[in-house]
């Protein structure tokens, strides 16, 4: 599955591919105030993909690697179906704006569909404007049904 606008292309990885993401994925963690920690990274990474515990997709400029999106696949013992959960999306600052993370989600959503899911859900920070429009933009809809409660165990 790939897709492509432009000079960006998006598609999916293997674990081989997960070193050439762990730059971003370590950019990300940072963003969300951890440590930098690369190695860490592509070990997380290619750990989820070699147990197919985990979907990836990059989006590429140019061949080098400049956002991702990362799926976690779940489910819904209601309807009995598949859930992906869209746990991380991100977009290198100075690609945003041009159309990856758009890609992104097209990509996300044609895998969902592909694997007969029910639905993609995500969360965001209430006050990320930025994000929660792009979301909005691409069909995603506010739950204003449920709410979500979380158990720490330990801090991050």
């Amino acid at each position: 599955m790939n897709r492509t606008s432009d000079s960006i292309s998006v598609s999916r990885c293997d674990a081989a591919e997960a070193a050439a993401v762990a730059p971003l994925f370590d950019q990300y963690r940072i963003f969300y105030g951890q440590p930098s920690d690369v190695e860490g990274a592509h070990q997380f990474l290619q750990e989820r993909l070699v147990r197919g515990e985990s979907i990836l997709f990059a989006a590429a400029a140019e061949g080098v690697p400049i956002g991702f999106a990362q799926l976690y696949p779940v489910f819904s013992s209601v309807s009995m179906r598949r859930v992906l959960i869209l746990n991380d999306l991100y977009v290198h600052a100075e690609w945003r704006g041009r159309g990856a993370a758009k890609l992104l989600l097209q990509a996300v959503r044609d895998c969902a569909a592909a694997g007969e899911a029910r639905s993609v859900q995500l969360s965001t920070a209430a006050g990320n404007a930025a994000a929660r429009s792009l979301y909005e933009q691409a069909g995603y809809e506010l739950d204003t049904v449920f709410l979500t409660y979380e158990l720490l165990l330990e801090k991050a």
